[in-house]
C-alpha cells in the first residue's frame, strides 16, 4: 500500500442489525476521513439498503472487488463487495443463519486482507451470536474469531472510553468457568498486554490497577483463595518485570479511583466486572426520547498480529431498520484503529 493515511477495513456486521446503518452515518460525516481511508467489507446491497433506511443521499456506495479499485474520499463509500446475501434473505431485527454467515464471511475477509498487509487494520460492526452459531460458526464472538484465524488463542479484550481502560482476564464464558480461568499466568499475561497497549497510546509509564475476584478482594482469604493463590502471584511477577501495578483491590474501590485518574488502566477478572463500569461511563439512556443519547467507547483486541477495534454494543435488533442507531462508538473505534495503525507504521 502507498496511502498517506491507513486503510481500515470496516466489516458490515449482521445485516439484520444496526451495523450497516451506523457505517453509513459514520462515513457520511467528515471526521472518519481525517483519520483513515475507510473500506467497508460486506455486501454492497446491504449497505445500499441501510443508506435508504437512514435517508442519506450525501454518499455514493461504490462496490469493488479489489482494493486497487477503491476511491477514498468524503462522499464515497467503497465496499469490498462479497455479494454473499441478498436483501430478501434477511429482515431487520430477526435472527438468521444467512445473515450470520454473511457477517462471518466479512470478518474472515477482513482478517485475510489484514494478514496480507493489504489493509492496515480492521474495525468491526456488531454481530449477533445466535445468528452466527445458527450459520454453523461456533464462536462466542469477534475476539474468539480473530484469535482463531490469527493463531493467537491468548488474546484479551480491552475496553476504552476516555481515560478509562479496562482489560479482561476472561470474557465470553459462563461465570463458573470464568473463576477457573483466573490463573497466575493469565493474570500476568493480561497485565503485560494492557501495559504495552497503554504505551502505544502514549502513556510512558502506565499505572495499572488489578481487581480482585471475590467480594472485597477476599478480605485476606475470608471469602475465597483466588487472590492469594493466583492473582497476587501474577501481580508480583509483573511488578518484578518493572510494570507499575497495584492490587488486587475490591472493584467498588478500584473503579472510582480509575475513573478519577488514579490508574491508567484496570484489569478485570471477568466479563461483567469490566463491562458494567465501562458502560456506566460511556452509555446514557434518555428516558424522555427513549433513545441512547450517548453510546461511546471502543473494544480493542489485544495480543493479535493485526489491529482490531470495534464498537462495544450489540446489533440492537429492537431499533434496527429505523435509522435511529447512534454511531458514536463506531467513530471512536475508527479513531483508535487509526492511532494504532499510525503507531505501527512508525515503529
Amino acid at each position: 500500500m502507498n496511502y498517506s493515511k491507513p486503510v481500515l477495513g470496516i466489516t458490515m456486521g449482521d445485516p439484520a442489525g444496526v451495523g450497516p446503518e451506523i457505517i453509513i452515518k459514520s462515513l457520511a460525516g467528515g471526521k472518519v476521513f481525517k483519520y483513515c481511508n475507510p473500506l467497508v467489507i460486506g455486501d454492497a446491497r446491504v449497505i445500499k439498503k441501510a443508506q435508504q433506511v437512514v435517508k442519506n443521499n450525501k454518499v455514493t456506495v461504490h462496490p469493488i472487488t479489489d482494493i486497487s479499485e477503491a476511491v477514498f474520499g468524503l462522499g464515497v463509500v467503497p465496499v469490498f463487495d462479497l455479494k454473499n446475501i441478498s436483501t430478501e434473505q434477511y429482515r431487520y431485527g430477526e435472527i438468521s443463519g444467512d445473515a450470520g454467515n454473511a457477517a462471518f464471511e466479512a470478518i474472515r475477509k477482513a482478517i485475510e486482507l489484514a494478514n496480507k498487509n493489504i489493509i492496515d487494520g480492521t474495525v468491526t460492526a456488531p454481530i449477533h451470536k445466535e445468528s452466527l452459531n445458527q450459520a454453523g460458526h461456533h464462536f462466542a464472538g469477534h475476539t474468539e474469531i480473530y484469535g482463531h484465524y490469527t493463531d493467537n488463542e491468548g488474546v484479551a479484550m480491552l475496553l476504552v472510553e476516555g481515560d478509562l481502560k479496562i482489560a479482561h482476564v476472561s470474557t465470553h464464558v459462563a461465570l463458573r468457568e470464568a473463576c477457573d480461568l483466573v490463573t497466575k499466568d493469565r493474570v500476568l499475561k493480561v497485565i503485560r498486554m494492557v501495559n504495552e497497549a497503554c504505551k502505544k497510546f502514549g502513556i510512558i509509564q502506565p499505572e495499572i490497577g488489578v481487581a480482585g475476584l471475590n467480594p472485597h478482594a477476599s478480605d485476606g482469604g475470608l471469602f475465597g483463595s483466588e487472590e492469594e493463590k493466583e492473582i497476587i502471584p501474577g501481580i508480583e511477577k509483573a511488578a518484578a518485570e518493572g510494570i507499575n501495578v497495584e492490587g488486587p483491590m475490591a472493584p467498588d474501590t478500584l473503579y472510582p479511583k480509575a475513573g478519577g485518574g488514579f490508574f491508567d488502566a484496570v484489569v478485570a477478572m471477568y466479563h461483567d466486572q469490566g463491562h458494567i463500569p465501562f458502560k456506566m461511563k460511556g452509555f446514557v439512556w434518555d428516558k424522555k426520547t427513549q433513545t441512547w443519547s450517548k453510546i461511546k467507547g471502543v473494544n480493542i483486541t489485544l495480543g493479535l498480529p493485526i489491529i482490531r477495534t470495534s464498537v462495544d454494543h450489540g446489533t440492537a435488533f429492537d431499533i434496527a431498520g429505523t435509522g435511529s442507531a447512534n454511531h458514536q462508538s463506531l467513530v471512536n473505534a475508527v479513531e483508535y484503529a487509526s492511532l494504532l495503525a499510525k503507531e505501527r507504521r512508525e515503529a
